[in-house]
């Protein structure tokens, strides 16, 4: 019976020692198996962006028909029929003779400025400009001439004379004849500042000029700005009457 027992209580201390031995592999296993469930679950919580990819898309495209413009020289649709602006009663229209020196009746379907000249002839009236600018048609084309003219000219009594169709182009603001409109303007001395008649046609003629293609005041440059001629003179001498007349144009931009 003795033996008996002691062999009983031999297996019991075996098998408490058993239990208190480690499982590690089942362990690791356990383990593994949470980092498992764990990154699925955030994988399933974080979701695969396709909104904000798609939204990074679009403005790519975007980004890049519009950097095309300027890169490939695409341009913008123009939605300005320059052959169906009539100007007012207050502009004489007295067009010059078509001719290879001052009207070469080239069109255009664009304007993207306008630019201001002054005539640079003291004393001169809008009359005595136009009528320069059709006396160069007499020039022997054979041995070449002088080439300048203007789509308009605003004189000492604030008077406004068209010479061509703002949708041909004139020589006056060389390189950039094909897309700008030109303006002379008259001035009573060497200055070159506008008399109060003159400046005040200047604005009025501008502002509806830009209401008329769709432009800013912004767009309204001086020749200077186009080819660094001193012209207007006093307004390339005198910044702040320059910004003076923008500012003046825009305010006739908003009251019409």
């Amino acid at each position: 019976m003795n033996d008996i027992r002691d062999e009983e209580n031999e297996l019991t201390e075996e098998l408490k020692e058993l239990a208190e031995v480690p499982v590690e592999e089942p362990v690791k296993k356990t383990v593994k198996s949470r980092r498992r469930g764990a990154a699925r679950s955030v994988r399933k919580r974080r979701g695969f962006p396709f909104a904000a990819v798609f939204m990074a898309l679009v403005i790519g495209v975007l980004s890049g028909l519009g950097g095309g413009y300027y890169v490939w020289g695409w341009e913008r649709p123009y939605t300005v029929d320059l052959k169906a602006v009539e100007v007012p009663g207050w502009v004489k229209q007295e067009f010059i003779r078509k001719n290879i020196f001052s009207r070469p009746d080239v069109s255009r379907r664009r304007i993207n400025n306008i630019v201001i000249h002054y005539v640079a002839n003291p004393g001169s009236t809008a009359q005595d400009n136009r009528d320069y600018f059709d006396s160069l048609a007499d020039q022997d084309s054979e041995k070449g001439g002088t080439s300048t003219s203007s789509h308009f000219i605003v004189g000492l009594e604030g008077e406004v004379i068209q010479c061509i169709p703002i949708d041909e182009v004139a020589y006056a603001n060389a390189p950039r004849n094909d897309d700008t409109l030109s303006i002379e303007v008259c001035h009573p001395d060497d200055t070159g500042k506008f008399s109060d008649a003159t400046y005040q046609s200047v604005v009025q003629l501008t502002a509806w000029l830009c209401s008329q293609l769709k432009l800013k005041s912004s767009d309204v440059l001086r020749h200077y700005d186009i080819n660094g001629k001193l012209c207007p003179k006093y307004y390339v001498e005198h910044e702040d009457a320059w910004k003076q007349l923008r500012e003046d144009v825009d305010a006739a931009m908003r009251a019409e």
